[in-house]
C-alpha cells in the first residue's frame, strides 16, 4: 500500500503528484517561451521606435526652426522695405528680339500694409508685335496686407480715373502673362500654408524649398508657390508659381544677387512660362534701399498723372 498522496504505476505510467507537475511544466514550457519571446520582441520594438523618434526629433525640430526662421526673415525684409529702383522690363520674343520698356518701382512698408507704386514707360523702339494682352504705358498702385486682402489699381494715359484690377487678372502685367502685377508683391510668405519641401541644390547654392499655399481669405491668382531659398543669405534664387485655374507654371530665376546698403537684392529676374517660348526680364539698374518715402509718394491721384 502506497502512502497517502502518492499514486501507483498503472501499466508503466507514473501518476504521482511530482510526476504530474513535471508533465504540466513540460507541456507549458513552449507557451511560456513563446510568451517571453513575443513580449521581449514587443518591448524591443517599442524601445527601438522610441530611440528612432528621439534621434529624429532634433532633425525635424531643426528643419521646422529653419523654415520658421527663413519665413520670419523674408517677412521682415518686406516689413522693413523702403526702396526706389529704376530699370527695364524686357520682352524677349520667341525669335530672340528684345523690346525694352523703362520701369520705376518704389515701395515702402507702412503699419499693416506694403505699398508699391510702379511706373512703366513707352518702348525704346517701336515693337513689330505687341505683347499679348499688353497695355504698355502704365501706372500701378499695389497694396499688400498680411491678412490676404491685397489690392492692385492701375491707370493708362487718358484714363479719367484708375481701375481696380480684378484678381483673375493679377498674373497679367504690361507685357502679358510673364511678369504679372502680383509678382511684385511677394505675398506668398504671409499665406496660411507654409511647409518645407526638403533641400536641393540650385546651381552652386544649397537651398531649402519652401512650399506656400494660400488660405481661404488670401486674394491671389496662384494655387501654389515653391521658393528655393538660400539660407546663408536668406534670399530666393528660384521660384515656381502655379496658376489656379490653368495650372500653368511660371518660373522665376534670380541673377546677379548682391548685398548693398545692408539689403540683399537681385540685379535681374527672368520669368518663363513653362512650355512656352520667350521670356520676360525685370532688370534693375540702380536705386536706393533707404529711400525715405512717405505716404505722398503713394497718393492714388498720381495714377492718372502722366
Amino acid at each position: 500500500m502506497k502512502a497517502s498522496g502518492e499514486s501507483s504505476d498503472v501499466k508503466g505510467h507514473d501518476f504521482s503528484r511530482t510526476a504530474i507537475k513535471r508533465q504540466i511544466r513540460r507541456a507549458l514550457a513552449p507557451a511560456g517561451r513563446f510568451f517571453l519571446q513575443t513580449h521581449f520582441r514587443s518591448e524591443l520594438m517599442k524601445a527601438l521606435r522610441a530611440a528612432c523618434v528621439a534621434s529624429l526629433a532634433p532633425l525635424l525640430c531643426a528643419q521646422t526652426l529653419n523654415l520658421n526662421d527663413l519665413l520670419a526673415s523674408m517677412r521682415k525684409r518686406i516689413e522693413t522695405a523702403d526702396f526706389r529702383a529704376t530699370g527695364h522690363l524686357v520682352w524677349v520674343q520667341p525669335s530672340g528680339v528684345r523690346i525694352s520698356y523703362p520701369i520705376t518701382i518704389k515701395a515702402r512698408w507702412f503699419p499693416g500694409v506694403l505699398r508699391e507704386f510702379v511706373e512703366m514707360g513707352a518702348a525704346s523702339k517701336t515693337p513689330g508685335n505687341s505683347p499679348p494682352g499688353s497695355s504698355l504705358v502704365t501706372h500701378a498702385l499695389l497694396e499688400m496686407r498680411p491678412n490676404g486682402q491685397s489690392s492692385i489699381t492701375i491707370a493708362h494715359p487718358g484714363d479719367k480715373s484708375p481701375t481696380v484690377l480684378p484678381v483673375e487678372k493679377w498674373t497679367e502685367g504690361p507685357l502679358g502673362p510673364g511678369f504679372g502685377y502680383e509678382d511684385l508683391l511677394e505675398q506668398q510668405y504671409f499665406w496660411a500654408g507654409q511647409s518645407s519641401d526638403g533641400k536641393a541644390k540650385f546651381g552652386a547654392r544649397d537651398c531649402i524649398i519652401v512650399k506656400s499655399t494660400p488660405g481661404a481669405t488670401d486674394r491671389t491668382h496662384y494655387a501654389l508657390v515653391k521658393t528655393w531659398l538660400d539660407p546663408s543669405i536668406e534670399f530666393p534664387v528660384y521660384v515656381e508659381k502655379t496658376v489656379k485655374e490653368s495650372a500653368v507654371v511660371k518660373e522665376f530665376t534670380y541673377y546677379g544677387i548682391r548685398h548693398e546698403e545692408g539689403v540683399w537684392s537681385a540685379h535681374q529676374v527672368e520669368v518663363k512660362v513653362r512650355g512656352q517660348s520667350g521670356s520676360t526680364l525685370l532688370i534693375l539698374d540702380r536705386g536706393s534701399a533707404k529711400a525715405n518715402l512717405t505716404l505722398a509718394d503713394f497718393n492714388p491721384t498720381l495714377l492718372t498723372k502722366f
